[in-house]
């Protein structure tokens, strides 16, 4: 009976000198868990709620790339990051509106197209430093006119800007758009941008005359109106 108390007793001290090194490795074990689900600090400092708000933002928009001159243009797309920022449009690297988005980094904002041309519209995210720009996006505005074609009967023949005539030379006919000037001519939904190779027409109050390439890249007729960024 004595030595049956006297192991019980060895086992009793035993075990209160192992409570210890539990007691650390729990510590251990619950330290190592806060770390790793915890934010990590950052080089200057622990991360805050305004640093992380602040982190780099990339913009996606959408834009009509067809419209009328006088028109209103619709510019509407995300910000990458969920919250409230200015975001800057530009046109041809111009400012041209400031608007700010909504919580959940949807914007919406609108430019009056003014007058003919193409342009490049760019949307900006602010409020760092970092902001990433939008891909540009083209948009042609334009104006009626009316035009006509030409070709038969003068192929083979110099244009006025040097080329020779044949019924492959894309381009048109302007009286006084210097020569090699682009432009974008849109009939029906389809749409070509050509060089100025000739003058003409010369007569009624047509302003272009469509080589025949052109006008079958267009489905144009042989009279009528066409849209012009110029």
């Amino acid at each position: 009976m004595f030595h049956l108390r006297r192991f019980r007793w060895k086992r009793r001290r035993a075990a209160l000198a192992l409570l210890p090194a539990a007691a650390m490795m729990v510590t251990l074990g619950l330290a190592g868990a806060a770390t790793g689900t915890g934010p990590v600090p950052a080089a200057g400092g622990p991360v805050t709620d305004g640093e992380a708000s602040g982190g780099p933002a990339s913009v996606k928009f959408g834009v009509r790339r067809h419209v009328m001159v006088g028109g209103s243009v619709v510019i509407h797309g995300r910000v990458s990051t969920a919250d409230s920022r200015l975001v800057l449009v530009k046109v041809d690297g111009r400012k041209v509106k400031t608007v700010r988005s909504q919580e959940d980094g949807r914007f919406r904002a609108r430019w009056r197209a003014s007058h003919t041309g193409v342009f490049e519209a760019k949307v900006v995210a602010g409020g760092n430093a970092v902001a990433r720009t939008a891909r540009s996006t083209r948009v042609n505005v334009y104006r009626p006119v009316a035009a006509s074609y030409y070709g038969p009967g003068l192929y083979g023949n110099g244009t006025a800007c040097g080329r020779t005539l044949t019924p492959s030379a894309v381009g048109v006919a302007h009286r006084t758009l210097p020569c090699g000037t682009r432009v974008t001519l849109r009939y029906r939904r389809r749409t070509v941008t050509v060089p100025v190779i000739d003058r003409g027409p010369f007569s009624g109050s047509r302003e272009y005359d469509l080589t025949a390439a052109t006008k079958a890249k267009l489905g144009f007729g042989s009279t009528g109106n066409v849209l012009t960024t110029r």
